[in-house]
């Protein structure tokens, strides 16, 4: 087989790429290094994360995608041509085809954008699929089915909530809520209660360690190192996983309430299917604690994380590439 075959999933946090027979050969966060001088493409992935927030004025280090859309159409394309090219190594005989999982909720310009972008970074064919569709693929549910699964698929920039049967869409919703989100809520709330100003990176990190979607009978703790507010000298003050699930209430309550529209959205058969089967949840910011519990409580229907979450839109992407004849019906746009 000389036509070589990429599957993307295409994260506002991170990008993985799905080759047919090896699996998950990349796992890179979604950040490109830019030169001011001369525009020019310093560097992507893991090292121009850590850049985030430490770089001079002549060096900027930004994220491409924007609530699970393209932001920056060029540095979007510099950053697939990087990751296609490290994918599949440098000497190619024939282009790739490519297919890239994107929000079900996006617009037709927002779709025309990545299919022009994985073409300008080197593809044959690109194709584009819906982020439901795929993360369902991925969680090993039997799509095809005459019956309803609920995915609920939680990312960096995006919570894309679904009913699936017949390998279609029945009902969905998505809202731009997601990894960033909680991010930008706690260090808000840090800021505010302690008078302590601290980076991306640092609220990332207070949402992995003790980050709650509910209030825990042991709370967790972390000292966070910052900025004085009044000062403007580093200060170090202690978390604890009370102030997350304080700093979250906003942003899970908007996340419940799109998961009770599309619910309330399914037809009454389907209903029966979900209550039976339960609602699974992929996508890395599923992992925060106690989120199916919040969901399971919200909705009254048993909620579950799917094996490997993280990894559950590219490992279906990579199917649904391989499979395409079986998934054509999920396919949105192609070129």
């Amino acid at each position: 087989m000389l036509i070589k075959k990429v599957a993307i999933d295409l994260g506002t946090t991170n990008v993985l790429v799905h080759v047919p027979k090896r699996g998950i050969v990349i796992n890179e966060p979604s950040v490109v290094a830019i030169s001011k001088y001369d525009n020019s493409v310093l560097t992507v992935g893991i090292e121009a994360k850590e850049m985030i927030g430490r770089t001079p004025d002549s060096i900027v280090a930004e994220r491409p995608l924007k609530d699970g859309v393209i932001a920056n159409y060029r540095t979007t394309e510099a950053m697939l041509r990087y990751f296609i090219n490290k994918a599949l190594g440098g000497v190619r005989l024939f282009r790739p085809e490519v297919m890239v999982a994107v929000p079900a909720g996006i617009t037709s310009t927002e779709r025309r954008a990545v299919i022009d972008a994985a073409m300008a970074a080197g593809a044959r064919a690109a194709y584009i699929i819906k982020e439901p569709i795929v993360a369902a693929i991925g969680a090993d549910i039997p799509i095809g089915s005459a019956s309803g699964h609920m995915i609920i698929d939680i990312g960096g920039g995006t919570a894309e909530i679904a009913v699936i049967s017949l390998g279609g869409i029945v009902s969905s919703g998505s809202v731009r809520i997601g990894g960033n989100r909680f991010d930008t809520s706690i260090s808000e709330f840090i800021r505010k209660k302690y008078g302590l100003a601290i980076g991306e990176r640092s609220s990332e990190q207070v949402k992995i360690k003790i980050g709650s979607a509910m209030y825990m009978e042991k709370q967790l703790s972390m000292d966070v190192k910052g900025r004085d507010m009044i000062s403007g000298l580093p200060r170090t003050v202690t978390v604890t996983s009370f102030d997350t699930t304080e700093a979250l209430q906003q942003d899970l309550e908007l996340l419940i309430q799109a998961v009770k529209d599309v619910l309330h959205d399914t037809p009454p058969e389907l209903s029966a299917d979900v209550i039976d089967k339960g609602i699974i949840m992929s996508g890395g910011s599923s992992q925060l604690r106690n989120l199916d519990e919040l969901v399971s409580q919200a909705t009254g229907v048993a909620c579950y994380v799917a094996d490997e979450p993280l990894l559950c839109v590219a490992k279906g992407t990579g199917i649904a590439l391989e499979n395409l004849e079986s998934y054509k019906r999920a396919i949105m746009s192609t070129r």
